[in-house]
């Protein structure tokens, strides 16, 4: 990186400390980024990251993880692995996402991932998704992965590891393309799901796969 665009890189990411830079003000040094990959997807689970940064630690490249190409978020996963005082993690099951529903399974995840952290945060920032229980501030910003460095790390360490599950997940279920699409509702996904009807780790709940559900039942009672 030339010298103007490392200028203007350290320029970005001081902005990313904005939010983190005021909680120490006040003393609240330890702050925790909180955020989650899978809400939307019809198969798999949630995953949510919690991310303790140290202080204005320079990680190029971080950002919100949708911003980031597959392998420019492995490195940045593997940069804040790497320098993170603490990183802790909660795969949240399709069994309780459908038990409670996704928002209640996002926040019941959010306030688990805070609190496998091994160092205890000071304060907490997460990524829109108000959360209580938590026995420190607790600051939800709309559009959070682009505006704090702590919640694009998490951000970041949520999306790759539950990619990777997802990929786990492909041979375990061939069929239904979870290593390309990662259980998102793509049409290939859709025809899958279609094709071969839902598998244990689909989401019964997600209306796609509760119609499938249906149909297939309902093309058996024909039978």
């Amino acid at each position: 990186m030339d010298s103007g665009k490392e200028a203007r890189e350290r320029k970005r990411l001081n902005n990313l400390y904005i939010y983190e830079n005021d909680l120490a003000i006040y003393g609240l040094r330890l702050v925790a980024g909180v955020d989650e990959a899978g809400r939307g997807p019809l198969a798999g689970p949630l995953l949510v990251a919690a991310v303790i940064l140290p202080g204005e630690v320079y990680i190029p490249g971080l950002n919100d993880s949708k911003q980031l190409t597959p392998s420019r978020r492995a490195a940045i996963y593997a940069a804040v692995k790497a320098v993170a005082v603490a990183v802790a993690t909660c795969v949240v099951d399709v069994d309780l996402i459908d038990r409670l529903n996704i928002y209640q399974a996002t926040v019941y995840g959010m306030r688990e991932a805070v609190r496998k952290l091994a160092v205890p945060p000071d304060a907490v920032l997460i990524d829109a998704v108000p959360v209580d229980g938590l026995p420190v501030p607790i600051f939800p910003l709309v559009k959070g992965d682009t505006l704090s460095a702590s919640i694009a790390a998490a951000s970041v360490v949520a999306k790759v590891e539950r990619d990777r599950l997802m990929e786990a997940m492909d041979s375990t279920y061939p069929g239904y393309g979870f290593k390309i699409h990662k259980g998102y509702p793509t049409p290939s996904h859709l025809a899958a799901l279609e094709r071969l009807g839902p598998c244990p780790i689909h989401r019964k709940s997600f209306a796609p796969v509760k119609a499938c559900w249906a149909n297939r039942a309902g093309v058996a009672g024909d039978a």
